[in-house]
């Protein structure tokens, strides 16, 4: 099977000076990443780096960790992208896990990238990014690039990973307990990139902006999927709601994808009203449910611009289903599935499963299973909690949902934030979504707390639009309307300010779990 740095050499040829990579003013060609890359891998290989051995990258969106992701292949080693949020213990111990020889890292996080040499052994050289001279204690990525490859062709081909070698480490959040490290073979990337990418009506020469960071699947899957459409990337160092409408105009871009919060601050701000759009074709969204209220926004914000939702997670490379262009259309036959998550990809098994992992029949609620050559090779290190996650030979992905009489899937929500109130099963989406329809509601988050009564009630916290007003009464009638009694909130704490989003700008419930716990421990003493 051809691999994402075998697309870098096609493109190179096919089309060297086409813009293949493009960040803060900076652009590479294909002719340019190819040069570069083999350059790269060459001098890996010259400090150590060998097929197996794990490349770290810690630093901001930049041309260098796209740069990394498709050059360490080269020499079979392991791309692993660290969570530059993450506190330095954290990202410890990621480093304590994948053990990497090599760990890259931009200009604002050397000092960082000192302590971890310093806390991790295997560490052997540290390399800074960056156009500015390198400290005198690390290598130079610009230098090393530029450097001829020490490398034949016949050598780059004996060390070069086979499909089912993994490519890339990419860590979990750790909403769970201790990240995980994500095993992802070429095999993973290349069946992903050619399913979303011919939904996704991908092209040559397309400009797509990369927003979201590339630590994380989602955005770091857009590297793969640009080298096999021979795409361009105008990447964002961070998110960014003025620098997302410049770039936009600036190098009208034609495609991106973000997270539903990136939409909502997006069409709040001042500036959205004056920004030039015109050139944009397709915004394509994920990672978490989409409100129908902000999907009308956007889609009326928007006119002529057509909509894909992708659904997903790290272990599946990342798409299981898509929600595809044709499916957004008012007035077709299926605008009514906007609330689905849309048709399993072609290379999908996917299916529906009682406890015992039994499948269920359309309509009925239960895990989502799923197997295919996009899912991961398993969890770096842990092979227990890889057994777990791959028994029976399907992937468990933890989250609920069923599959109506079209095939098209819905969420529930986790199984592990399912509450259990008064013996009945709720499942947060469904209250959040009602939340949602409430004119003075922006954001919402729905979670269980401890109930001497029920054993768990269903408790909301909620953030008001600006400017707007609503009683806790008043939301909990207006629930009441829309869900059944059990699902609709007992309690709700109402905000003026924003909610916490983690690291890939989802709310961040377990922050505001940890919060409602300590407030709960407090009026108890």
């Amino acid at each position: 099977m051809i691999r994402h740095p075998d697309f870098v050499t096609r493109n190179a040829h096919l089309d060297p000076d086409a813009k293949a990579i493009t960040c803060e003013g900076r652009t590479l060609t294909w002719a340019e990443v190819e040069r570069r890359g083999r350059n790269l891998a060459a001098a890996l290989h010259g400090l150590g780096v060998g097929p197996g051995d794990r490349v770290a990258y810690l630093g901001l969106n930049s041309l260098e960790i796209m740069e990394c992701q498709l050059a360490v292949p080269r020499i079979g080693a392991i791309h692993a992208p660290v969570n530059w949020r993450l506190a330095l213990p954290e990202k410890t111990a990621c480093l304590e896990d994948c053990t990497p020889v090599v760990l890259v890292a931009d200009a604002p996080h050397l000092e960082e990238a000192r302590a971890l040499r310093a806390a991790c052994p295997s560490i052997r050289e540290v390399i800074a990014t960056g156009l500015a001279p390198a400290p005198a204690d690390m290598s130079s990525w610009e230098r090393l690039a530029a450097t001829p490859a020490a490398l034949s062709p016949a050598e780059f081909d004996a060390l070069a990973s086979a499909d089912e070698d993994v490519a890339a480490l990419f860590y979990t959040s750790g909403t769970t307990g201790r990240p995980k490290g994500v095993m992802l073979t070429h095999q993973n990337f290349l069946s992903n990139s050619l399913a979303v990418g011919l939904i996704g009506e991908q092209r040559p020469r397309l400009n797509q902006l990369v927003i979201g960071p590339l630590f994380h699947l989602a955005s770091g899957s857009r590297t793969m999927v640009s080298a096999m459409f021979r795409i361009h990337s105008v990447v964002m160092a961070k998110f960014d709601v003025p620098d997302l409408l410049r770039i936009i105009e600036a190098e009208r871009i034609q495609v991106f994808t973000a997270v539903p919060t990136m939409l909502a601050m997006m069409l709040d701000h001042p500036d959205f009203a004056s920004a030039d759009l015109s050139s944009l074709e397709m915004i394509t969204y994920g990672a978490s449910p989409m409100p129908p209220p902000l999907m009308e926004r956007v889609m009326k914000a928007a006119p002529g611009v057509r909509f894909m939702q992708a659904y997903g997670m790290t272990e599946a490379s990342p798409t299981l289903s898509v929600l595809a262009p044709a499916h957004h259309v008012p007035g077709s036959p299926w605008f009514g599935k906007l609330g689905s998550v849309g048709l399993p990809v072609a290379t999908v098994d996917l299916r529906i499963a009682d406890p015992d992992g039994n499948p269920l029949p359309q309509g009925e609620t239960g895990e989502i299973l799923a197997r295919g050559p996009q899912i991961m090779k398993g969890y770096w290190n842990q092979p227990e909690a890889t057994a777990r996650a791959l028994e029976g030979g399907f992937y468990h992905t933890g989250d609920a949902g069923w599959l109506d009489a079209d095939g098209f899937l819905h969420i529930a929500g986790r199984t592990r934030e399912m509450i259990i109130s008064g013996g009945e099963n709720v499942y947060p989406i469904e209250t959040e979504n009602a939340l949602l329809q409430h004119p003075c509601v922006a954001q919402c988050a729905v979670l269980g707390l401890p109930d001497a009564t029920w054993g768990e009630r269903v408790h909301a916290v909620v953030a008001l639009v600006p400017g707007a007003d609503a009683s806790e009464a008043e939301l909990i009638a207006h629930c009441r309307t829309l869900v059944a009694g059990y699902k609709t909130p007992r309690s709700i704490t109402i905000r003026r300010e924003e909610l916490p989003l983690s690291a890939t700008s989802k709310i961040d419930k377990i922050a505001l779990r940890r919060e409602l716990l300590a407030e709960l421990e407090r009026a108890a003493t």
